[in-house]
């Protein structure tokens, strides 16, 4: 893992949207209550030669629980299909400024492409500077890719159970306020309202600025620290189904910590399990 800033610019995609070694991925998704179609807006407008990156079928259609990471095997078929392979470096952006892409760059990164990035402020950013967008399919040209999984980037349920128990590792919750405390629902059926006992609020949202980018360095800091967590320590990162949460992830590495973990099955698993403890309020 590299020390370097995990997000370009706008610019840059822009100066290198030719280059033999860039490969760009449209990675939007949309929350369940959305009635958005990420893969037809896919269709009408995208940066040109895009791939779109699916994380409802690039996932374990074996778990119940929503988008978790897929085996190797299957990561590495599908990467392969999407023609990014070894030996490019993979640019992610998505529909919403900076979102879901966050998701896709650590699943790349879990899966052993370090050379990924997000770019910042998403397709709105590149739009709104009157930025060409394309509606054509890309042919396909398949690629080998391989898979070294990075099993320090993912928490599962026993290690954060662990951490709790231990100590060692702090949680910090990306999903919004209201949803954390347990003042609304969860959008998806049978999970409870509330968060993992001990854990902390930062909501991604609180880390962007008003142009959907990510905050600098500094600011983020400030963020982490006014919701108690001391980014100096370990922390997991977890939300609603391990998407918010990889924004976390993905401040914490601008900071310099490239390894923070994602608990993968996140609030919707821990919240569906009635043999778990849930807390409710601000802590």
């Amino acid at each position: 893992m590299t020390q370097t800033d995990p997000l370009v610019s706008t610019q840059w995609l822009a100066d290198h949207l030719n280059a033999p070694d860039v490969r760009i991925i449209d990675a939007s998704w949309h929350l369940p209550t959305s009635i958005r179609n990420s893969y037809a807006e896919y269709k009408a407008a995208h940066i040109p030669g895009a791939v779109f990156f699916d994380i409802d079928d690039i996932c374990d259609e074996d778990s119940p629980l929503p988008h978790m990471l897929p085996h190797p095997v299957k990561f590495s078929s599908r990467m392969r299909k999407l023609g990014l392979g070894d030996g490019s470096r993979f640019v992610v952006y998505d529909t919403e400024g900076l979102f879901s892409s966050a998701r896709v760059w650590w699943m790349l990164r879990a899966m052993g492409h370090e050379d990924v990035v997000v770019m910042d402020g998403g397709l709105p950013k590149w739009v709104a500077e009157g930025r060409k967008t394309d509606d054509l399919p890309l042919p396909p040209r398949e690629r080998h890719f391989t898979v070294r999984y990075h099993s320090a980037l993912v928490r599962d349920l026993d290690a954060v159970r662990e951490a709790l128990a231990t100590g060692k590792e702090q949680i910090a919750d990306a999903r919004p306020p209201e949803r954390f405390r347990g003042d609304a629902p969860e959008p998806r059926p049978g999970v409870r309202s509330g968060h993992i006992p001990g854990s902390r609020n930062v909501h991604w949202a609180t880390l962007l600025g008003p142009d959907g980018a990510l905050l600098p360095a500094a600011e983020l800091e400030k963020r982490f620290a006014a919701a108690g967590i001391d980014t100096a320590k370990p922390v997991i990162c977890s939300c609603g189904s391990g998407v918010s949460a990889a924004i976390l992830a993905l401040a914490m590495a601008r900071l310099g910590h490239v390894r923070t973990p994602v608990f993968d099955g996140s609030w919707a698993e821990w919240g569906s399990r009635e043999d778990l403890p849930i807390a409710t309020g601000e802590t």
